[in-house]
Formats: C-alpha cells, structure tokens, sequence
C-alpha cells in the first residue's frame, strides 16, 4: 500500500529488484517513471501481518514513532516526532508540546527502556544532549 495525499492505496507487486543498497519495486499499474513520481515522497505500507519478525530489542519505526519520552527520574521529555539513522545508531528526534526538539542516540548508554504496550521510552540523559 501506498499512503498518498492522506489516502491508502493498494497495488500489487510485480517484481523486486535488489540494486546495491536500494530495493527496486515494480507495481502493477505504475508503468512509466511518470507514475512513479506522483507517489516518490510517499509512505510504502505493508499489513503487520506481512511483517517479518524482529530480533529482541528492534522495533519498527511505526511503533516507535508518538511514544511519550521520559528521564529515569519521571520527568516528561515529549514525544517521538521522528527516527533518522545515522552511519552508527539511529537518532530519536523527541519534540515537546512547545516544538523544541531533543535528539536521543539511540543506544544503550541514554536508552533504557522500550515499553511498546505502556507507549513510554526512559531515557538517561548524559551531558551535552540537552
């Protein structure tokens, strides 16, 4: 599925194609790289059920993303605004209700805990973060 313009819409996959560090997509329908473009800056979207399983301790960015962010002390850092990796570890953007934002390295030394079910990340803030 693709989400474009606020709308989910299906297609089918013809073919894949593995090109270096890219995946190449070939969907029914989409037979020019005119079509194509309408849809470059939109989300590709698979049923969970279709998901494949990830090792403990790996998430999906779709179930990262909205999680209230707290210090080990309980003190409310915001919410997961967005996800970018970096060459050595993602980075958490963590945006506050006023829009100031808090980048978190995804590692074990500020990440403590992941609690999917709750919606709560904890984290340990080391000096220079915020």
């Amino acid at each position: 599925m693709i989400l474009h313009k606020g709308e989910l819409l299906e297609f089918e996959i013809e073919y894949v194609k593995y090109q270096k560090k890219r995946v190449l997509l070939k969907l029914k329908g989409i037979d020019s790289i005119e079509d194509a473009e309408k849809y470059k800056q939109d989300y590709l979207k698979i049923h969970r059920k279709d998901a494949k399983s990830l090792p403990e301790d790996t998430y999906f960015i779709a179930d990262l993303i909205g999680l209230d962010v707290f210090t080990n002390s309980n003190e409310f850092l915001g919410k997961v605004d967005d996800i970018f990796p970096t060459g050595s570890n993602d980075v958490y953007v963590v945006k506050d209700s006023l829009g100031k934002q808090i980048l978190l390295p995804a590692i074990k030394d500020v990440i403590n805990n992941i609690d999917i079910k709750n919606k709560r990340i904890i984290v340990t803030l080391i000096d220079g973060l915020i």
